[in-house]
């Protein structure tokens, strides 16, 4: 089965009756979310609620027990499925930035552009350089990540995923590894991502970016969905009592 079957009109995303066992550890308990094209959906809630697990569920970097996912109308959980054309489709930034040390920042962009998307060096350096000015890292092409902030290497890692072209972005808790002061660089450009359109999941512990810039917010506690909606709503007036509890400590 191939990747020809994308339908764009589609939900981006479509999870149905997720289950995630570790063995006798049930993390996720039958999740069910859509996010649609253009939606930044934000995921909040306490360590071990399951946040993280469901949003690498999303590209299949965990691997369900049980349920679906449907990427743009082609069902990744379908054995048959290439997952890695799918993948190409899908952006993915961590806690760590994972970028090659020993690569220069452009090297680090086009690797991937070359070895996946299969093009030539000229293009992927012309996409590269195209990407690195969207993020405001366009000076740094030719630095090594060990001369970079944690800041500016969270923003080449954003680049590096635009590379790729992808139609969505994950973004798993992007600016907890990072100092206070460089947390708003990475936040900006995540809001202009989100300003152009971009569909985006985020699992985060930055409520003002929730606030600002989710269209949905959901809360996550035992690997359930507890509560989600619009997220200035659900921030000022939680009608969850496990909600309002874990709102009270981070707010």
């Amino acid at each position: 089965m191939t990747t020809d079957l994308i339908n764009l009109s589609a939900p981006a995303i479509d999870i149905q009756g997720l289950v995630k066992h570790y063995g006798d550890n049930e993390v996720l308990k039958g999740i069910d979310l859509t996010v649609n094209a253009g939606e930044v959906v934000c995921v909040i809630g306490p360590s071990g609620s399951g946040k993280s697990t469901l949003l690498r569920s999303v590209n299949m970097l965990e691997e369900p027990t049980g349920g679906k996912i449907v990427i743009e109308g082609i069902d990744i959980t379908d054995p048959d499925i290439d997952i890695d054309r799918v993948r190409a489709r899908i952006g993915m930034v961590f806690q760590s930035f994972n970028l090659f040390p020993h690569m220069s920042v452009l090297g680090n962009l086009t690797i991937a552009q070359r070895q996946v998307k299969k093009r030539g060096k000229a293009e992927a350096e012309k996409v590269a350089k195209e990407m690195l000015e969207r993020v405001g890292m366009g000076h740094k092409a030719d630095a090594y990540p060990s001369h970079l902030s944690g800041g500016q290497q969270q923003r080449v890692a954003i680049a590096r995923s635009l590379c790729m072209n992808p139609d969505m972005m994950l973004f798993d808790e992007p600016t907890s590894a990072l100092d206070p002061e460089l947390v708003g660089e990475v936040l900006q450009v995540m809001r202009t991502l989100a300003d152009e359109g971009m569909t985006m999941m985020v699992v985060t512990h930055e409520m003002g970016f929730a606030r600002e810039v989710g269209s949905r917010l959901i809360f996550m506690d035992g690997g359930h969905i507890l509560e989600e909606g619009d997220p200035r709503e659900v921030l000022a007036n939680p009608q969850h009592q496990r909600t309002k509890d874990f709102l009270a400590r981070v707010l």
